[in-house]
């Protein structure tokens, strides 16, 4: 009976540990394809259109790890379906490098239309980038 009392208080104990690690929605990395680094320090900001009177308002502005990854933005207990816009503050970054780049910053539109999880990387160098749905 002891055994299954500590089974049982064991078994809660972890579920409760799971279920305040927050889950996010949306994530993004930058790649550096002209050093094959990860861009790190670089700020992002995340807003989303009010569609009613097309105006962007801010959600959250994050700077890039070490790893030039963000994984949290939009908790996925308070994130909404729609359209965002992340900017990518990139200037800075390549003054950081004493690189001239063309673009000061980069902005990429998406729709979330579920409730799966968006991974939105995009690939740099001074003269271009891309970007697509990661995973």
């Amino acid at each position: 009976m002891k055994k299954i009392i500590l089974g049982l208080l064991f078994s809660l104990s972890i579920s409760l540990a799971y279920a305040q690690v927050p889950v996010y929605r949306l994530s993004s990395h930058i790649l550096d394809v002209s050093t094959g680094l990860p861009a790190q320090n670089v700020t992002v900001k995340l807003e989303k259109l009010n569609e009613s009177n097309q105006t962007w308002a801010s959600v959250d502005q994050k700077r890039t790890d070490q790893n030039g990854r963000i994984s949290n933005f939009l908790e996925e207990t308070k994130s909404e379906k729609g359209i965002y816009r992340l900017t990518f503050l990139i200037a800075d970054y390549f003054k950081s490098k004493k690189t001239e780049s063309f673009y000061p910053f980069i902005e990429v539109v998406f729709q979330i239309k579920d409730e799966k999880h968006y991974h939105v990387p995009i690939t740099l160098s001074p003269f271009g980038y891309s970007t697509y749905r990661g995973n």
